[in-house]
Order: structure tokens, then sequence, then C-alpha cells
């Protein structure tokens, strides 16, 4: 067997592992991980996760989904709580403790600071018997058969089980919060998950000049805005400034592919009539997908009277890194 074969057996091996591993959670799911839920959800406090060696890598992701998903939460690293950093847990909040073993010297020690307060624990633990999950309010239980790694040693199974566990707490949570998709634009204004939520046709538009001939005018006329206005495009608008058309530099060339005398052609003469527009108000991922769906690349854009305002064109989007 080559190299080759060995590094991609492995690999789908570890996979198959981790993903029954996963799939078995649903076994372990109980009244105590949807009580851990609805405290969340009616606390008036934040969720602090806490968590030691590979634990706390998954207590930072934990920690991270909750805050973009409407549930704020802080992590704690379970070693400095103990030298000073309980002083984060605040009266109403609720503590959530990672640990595989529940056993470990600083979960001992950690946990009874931490009732001593009166706050309720979540344990996320792979042994339900164990000192953490004993004295937990709430035990989600993140038992896994072993590792895998051929040694059964090195966190994989375990800390995947602890993060879907989390993933599943946080999804459980946005949906009884009702977190809506302009609820998570506000947590992510900066990324392009952001902008296919917030950005809209109108942040686009104002970007870009305003291509625009009348019917009656030459075509060189319309050669020379095509050119100038640097879009590709142009409308073609009647005295009210209403959409009766579009020319883009692909009419032009297709139209100098049947003649060369052009003197006496009008805008009227080559445009395309009713053309894909676009609200001024759209969204801006939608503009992307009209501009999929109909091979094209620019599309006009209208306001609420239905008067032309601008033009968006492809690149425009692709550059905000929606796609």
């Amino acid at each position: 067997m080559k190299n080759t074969d060995l590094i991609l057996a492995k690999a789908k091996e570890t996979i198959e592992l981790q993903s029954n591993s996963i799939a078995n959670l649903t076994n372990f799911l109980d009244n105590s991980f949807a009580n851990a839920v609805n405290f969340i959800l009616n606390s008036k406090g934040r969720v602090i996760i806490t968590g030691i060696g590979k634990s706390a890598n998954i207590a930072n992701k934990i920690v991270a989904t909750l805050n973009s998903t409407g549930t704020p939460a802080v992590f704690m690293h379970a070693a400095d709580a103990i030298h000073g950093d309980l002083g984060n847990i605040q009266t109403e909040d609720v503590v959530i403790c990672i640990s595989k073993s529940g056993n470990t010297p600083e979960i001992k020690v950690l946990v009874p600071l931490i009732r001593n307060s009166n706050n309720k624990i979540i344990a996320i633990t792979g042994n339900a018997d164990s000192f953490l999950g004993k004295n937990a309010d709430y035990v989600l239980n993140s038992y896994v058969e072993r590792e895998a790694d051929p040694n059964n040693l090195a966190p994989t199974n375990s800390t995947t089980a602890q993060l879907v566990l989390g993933d599943a707490l946080a999804v459980c949570l946005l949906d009884l919060r009702g977190f809506s998709n302009k609820d998570f634009a506000k947590y992510h204004p900066g990324g392009a998950l952001g902008k296919r939520l917030y950005l809209r046709v109108s942040d686009l538009v104002s970007n870009n000049e305003l291509p625009k001939v009348i019917p009656t005018d030459k075509v060189s006329k319309v050669i020379v805005e095509i050119s100038e206005k640097r879009l590709g495009v142009t409308a073609v608008i009647n005295s009210e400034n209403k959409i009766e058309g579009i020319i883009t530099d692909g009419d032009i060339r297709r139209m100098l592919n049947k003649t060369t005398k052009i003197d006496d052609l009008t805008a009227a003469d080559i445009m395309s009539k009713q053309p894909k527009t676009i609200h001024i108000d759209a969204m801006a991922i939608d503009a992307l997908d009209t501009l999929e769906n109909n091979n094209i690349t620019q599309i006009l854009v209208c306001d609420n009277d239905n008067n032309y305002v601008g033009v968006v064109h492809l690149h425009d989007i692709l550059k905000e890194g929606i796609f």
C-alpha cells in the first residue's frame, strides 16, 4: 500500500471514529440538558465557561459561539480562576465546567468555590460519576468510548464531543430566543457573513457613476457614455427618468460585428427592452442571486417610484467578499 493510501485510510478512520462518537451523544441527552438550557435562557447573568488543557480551548470556542448568537459568555481558565479570576463570576452568572474526566485537581479546587457562591454549575464531562458530575447542578454527558488516536491518549473524540454539546446548547438557546438574521448581522458586522445579512444595494450603487442616455441619442454618444462611466453598461431612460432599456458593451460589440455604419443608429435601435432591475433597498445578496440566475454582470437599480438611480456591477459585490 502506498504512503498516500495509508494516510487517506487513517484520515477516513479518524473521521469515522469521530462521527460515531458524536452520533452516540444523542443517547445521553436527557432532562438535565433541557433544564440547563432553560436555566441559561431565564438567567439574568452571563455564562462563565471554564476548563483546563484542551477543554479550555473548547471552552473558548463555545464562548465565541454563544456571544455571537445572543447569549453573553466569558471564558475563565480553571487554573487562573483559583488565583484571582474567580472575581469574574457575578451573582447571577451560571458556570459551565468542561472536563473529560471531571476529576482534575483544578476542578476539584474550583467547583466547591463556585458552589460556595451559590452559582449554578453545568458540567460537560465524559464521566457523570466524577467529582464534577456529582457536584454539578446539570450534567451534559460527553462520554466517548475511546479517542481517535491509536494510543487512546490524545484528546480527539472527547474534545469534539464537548464542542458538539456546546454547539447544541448554543443552537437551542438561539432557537428559543428567536434569534433572527437581523440579530445575527448585528453581531457579525465585519466579515463577509455579516455583509450577506446587512449590505444593501444602496450601499453599492452610491459608489458608481450613473450612465444614462435617451432613446434618440446616437450610438456614438452611447459608446462614449459606456466608456466614460466604466461600468460596461448604460441605461436608456425617458424624459421622466423611467427605464426604457439597457445597452451593454456586449451589445455594442455585436452591433459592430453586423455593421460599421452607425451614424444613423440610435440607442432605441440597439437597446434591450425590459431589462432586469432591482430595488435600491434590496439586499446585496439578492442582487448577486439575480445576476447569477440570469447570467448577467450588471443590473439597473430603481427607487420606490421606479425611477432609475444607478447600476450595480457583479464586481461591486465580489469586492465586498459576498459570494
